[in-house]
């Protein structure tokens, strides 16, 4: 091996090092603070926050996606282009900002619940930081910078955890997580404009604006087609039955959504980049995407599965009774995100080599049938668990359909892809049926929990350490070299 591979090696290690500490982190402390807040708040606050962040997450595609995505994969990025499209950010969270404001009494009019008003409007103004953030963001990801964002990152939740907590505590209700989300997202670009130090320029050229929007737009219509897709079960659940049913749903989406996007966006955040360096060497685009989707893969699926199995006595203990219907979202979701790793992996791969316009007609495909199961599921079955079953469909179908494309690219297609999961699929399944059979002794919560979750542990990687499984010990010894060069 040559010395600059070994350099970009030990750079990629270290980036993902500090990926996951920023991840774990955050992890973390958010999931302490959504205890909390749960404990604290009802699920009709939930509701109603998650039939508003359906209109701010749509927003938020056209201010933070494709652009945002071509500054980190073009390789003759400058300084002027962080600034031009900066503005042009800015520009568009202002417009649709003005847009939310004026709409929400329609909104809120047509799920009938007049609140959301006043809610949304200052909702709505987390917006106009995103613009920023989403510039910093991508300086981030291109320097490789991820000490400096876990820091930030962390720091950032531990101030809005705090601001939602005490919110709380004083009877504001829904307004502890509208105050929450809205101190998160200046807290970061503060925190972040401390450390990174990055400053809008005055300049803005059309001319870069116009390259960048060629790749970007594309993949800024992805974004908004699988966001609307993702967005709409939350939509037809707030309307077809009410928010605290909404409510449930979402806290049960929440828990494997917090857990298993930041174990994969780790991965996910610092391979981008390091792919796109290699476009056009398509054995080494294949080796990276390998490495990412059996690492993660390693890694996310017994998360999913020791979840699933643990869901009952932990909604229990830690949310307490009014949560309970919670419980087979939170199982149905983590069948859902088990399988990210894939999706992600592969959707990177084709970013990285500036396939856009591949990316967008996956979507469509991904989206026509997905709408089809979903009005399956929304006319013929009357419970909202039934749109939830029908997405794990749809996941299945995808894992095929996002790995087509890469197997003329790059020669590592579906059959290959699952090949390299099966083993640690396969152990994680056994380790989850070890860990289930727990609950047949029928003791208190806190004595379950205690036995399950290092039992599942020490199940899982005695496994995985007696079948010799390659991703195991390349995880021990990148962990070996990550603690080396930090001594």
């Amino acid at each position: 091996m040559n010395t600059n591979t070994q350099t970009e090696n030990s750079v990629v290690i270290k980036s993902l090092a500090f990926k996951f500490l920023e991840r774990a982190g955050y992890q973390g402390i958010a999931f302490v603070v959504q205890l909390v807040l749960a404990r604290l708040l009802d699920p009709t606050d939930y509701g109603m926050l998650t039939l508003l962040t359906i209109f701010i997450s749509i927003s938020q595609v056209f201010v933070q996606s494709g652009l945002n995505t071509a500054l980190i994969q073009r390789k003759d990025v400058t300084e002027n282009d962080y600034s031009s499209i900066f503005y042009v950010s800015l520009f568009i969270s202002v417009v649709l900002y003005i847009v939310l404001f004026f709409a929400a009494p329609f909104i809120a009019a047509f799920y009938n619940t007049p609140p959301l008003t006043p809610i949304l409007r200052v909702l709505a103004l987390v917006l106009i930081p995103g613009a920023f953030n989403s510039i910093q963001n991508a300086k981030v990801a291109r320097e490789m910078r991820f000490k400096e964002l876990m820091l930030c990152t962390i720091g950032a939740v531990i101030i809005s955890g705090t601001v939602g907590i005490i919110m709380a505590l004083n009877g504001l209700g829904v307004w502890a997580l509208v105050g929450q989300q809205l101190s998160s997202r200046v807290a970061i670009c503060i925190l972040l404009m401390l450390i990174v130090k990055w400053r809008p320029k005055r300049v803005l050229e059309w001319k870069r604006v116009r390259l960048l929007f060629g790749f970007g737009w594309k993949l800024m219509t992805s974004a908004l087609i699988d966001t609307i897709f993702r967005e709409l079960q939350s939509l037809v659940i707030g309307k077809k039955y009410n928010t605290g049913m909404l409510g449930y749903y979402n806290r049960g989406k929440q828990f494997p959504d917090i857990i298993i996007n930041n174990v994969n966006g780790a991965i996910q955040s610092v391979m981008l980049p390091a792919l796109s360096k290699h476009n056009g060497d398509n054995a080494k685009v294949k080796s990276m995407m390998r490495r990412s989707i059996v690492t993660s893969s390693f890694l996310i699926f017994p998360i999913c599965m020791g979840l699933a199995v643990i869901a009952s006595p932990m909604v229990h203990l830690v949310l307490t009774d009014k949560w309970m219907p919670c419980v087979p979202y939170l199982q149905a979701y983590c069948f859902v995100y088990a399988f990210w790793p894939i999706h992600t992996a592969n959707l990177q791969a084709l970013n990285a080599q500036g396939r856009s316009g591949i990316f967008l007609i996956l979507e469509l495909i991904k989206k026509t049938y997905g709408l089809i199961i979903l009005l399956i599921t929304v006319f013929y079955f009357n419970t909202p668990l039934a749109i939830v079953l029908g997405q794990c469909v749809t996941t299945l179908l995808s894992c095929f359909v996002n790995a087509s494309p890469n197997r003329k690219l790059l020669s590592y297609g579906y059959k290959e892809q699952m090949m390299d999961i099966l083993p640690s699929l396969g152990i994680a399944v056994i380790m989850g049926a070890v860990v289930y059979s727990i609950n047949f002794l029928k003791l208190s919560d806190v004595q379950t929990l205690l036995i399950q979750l290092p039992l599942g542990v020490a199940v899982y990687a005695g496994l995985a350490k007696l079948f010799k499984l390659e991703c195991f010990e390349y995880i021990l010894n990148m962990g070996k070299k990550v603690l080396k060069r930090g001594r």
